[in-house]
């Protein structure tokens, strides 16, 4: 038994059950034995591989998006380049690269980093210790200073806790992590019943909610809203709001029990699209997309940027390079390929126009 486990075993021995929300926020934040505390969780050796660690063709791209964004924002100075979530800086350190090649865009930049695990930011202080601009980092998007921003957050807000409800004989109930007989974590079914919940679903439907993406996505709409500025999300999910539940717990690239051995295995859910973009649209943002990750990703030149890399390869690189592409943009495997599954929109002040990456 994991030392987390155990610590909420007892928890709920002694308090009663808590809420999936409660939970995950448990598993993955803890301050000593949280997932992301403890662990550097990236690249082959790690439980998953997010795109800028599968080729830098992803960070330079988005790189270039930046840019663009920033002229479509009349080219402020100085601009916060925001990203959430950011690994190990990899897709940072990428996107800066290429910042070189405009250097009007990069002496704007003031660059925060929002990261609440102190062993990831030190990793993204070494990827970034010869970066050609400034930068901060904070545990909280609220801190970055006020000014025009351009936010990336790239598989963030799939690691957000949620909550699910359950629809029993007396109405959607929450759904809750508890004991069982033997004293194992498990999962059950609260008294209490949502009023504000009227979806109509036969019984033992599950809906899944997520409460805290939709805050931090009001928060930030609200502030490109009165200063300026745009939100990439890229991030696999839906796009439109339905019944069902997405929780999964990833360890060692492999599928596990998310109950078994919290702190130890990655927890997320598939990303409502609709949803943030209705928490966006509440603020008084413009919402371009959803669009796939591969329609994305073609539309900024991946493609062309493949084949440029290709040109300079060697054989054994050039192969290394197509399978990497495969992966960004492709759909036949969706264990492996992120074209249909990754899903993108941009959250934009009012007056800004359509993106690179949106347009019909």
């Amino acid at each position: 038994m994991s030392a987390l486990r155990q610590d909420i075993a007892e928890l709920v021995a002694q308090d009663g059950p808590i809420t999936l929300e409660t939970y995950m926020t448990l598993a993955l934040s803890h301050p000593s034995k949280g997932y992301y505390m403890t662990r550097d969780p990236f690249g082959a050796g790690g439980d998953f591989i997010t795109a800028p660690e599968i080729s830098q063709m992803f960070g330079e791209l988005i790189g270039l998006w930046a840019q663009e964004a920033w002229r479509a924002a009349q080219s402020p100075s100085p601009l916060r380049l925001v990203e959430l979530g950011p690994g190990r800086g990899t897709l940072m350190g990428d996107a800066l690269r290429v910042a070189r090649i405009a250097p009007e865009f990069l002496s704007a930049l003031d660059v925060h980093l929002v990261e609440t695990s102190p062993l990831l930011e030190a990793r993204q202080r070494q990827t970034l210790v010869n970066a050609p601009a400034s930068v901060s980092w904070s545990a909280d998007v609220a801190r970055v200073p006020d000014g025009p921003a351009i936010i990336i957050a790239n598989e963030f807000f799939d690691a957000l806790p949620v909550r699910h409800f359950v629809q029993t004989e007396r109405g959607w109930s929450e759904r809750l992590v508890g004991l069982d007989d033997s004293g194992a974590l498990a999962f059950g079914v609260g008294e209490g019943v949502e009023p504000d919940l009227t979806v109509a679903a036969q019984e033992g439907s599950i809906i899944e909610i997520g409460a805290i993406g939709a805050r931090i996505m009001g928060d930030i709409a609200a502030r490109l809203v009165a200063q300026g500025g745009a939100l990439l999300v890229i991030d696999y999910g839906y796009t439109q709001t339905a019944l069902g539940e997405t929780l999964q717990a990833v360890s060692r690239h492999a599928y596990v029990d998310p109950l078994e051995a919290p702190g130890e295995a990655d927890l997320t859910t598939h990303v409502d699209f609709a949803a943030l973009a209705r928490a966006a649209a509440a603020a008084g943002a413009k919402v371009q997309g959803p669009v796939t990750q591969g329609a994305f990703l073609r539309q900024l030149g991946v493609v062309e940027r493949a084949e440029a890399l290709k040109k300079r390869a060697t054989t054994e690189q050039r192969a290394e390079i197509d399978i990497a592409l495969a992966r960004l943009i492709g759909a036949g495997d969706p264990k492996r390929d992120m074209g249909e599954l990754f899903k993108v929109i941009a959250v934009t002040h009012p007056d800004m126009p359509l993106l690179p990456g949106f347009f019909q």
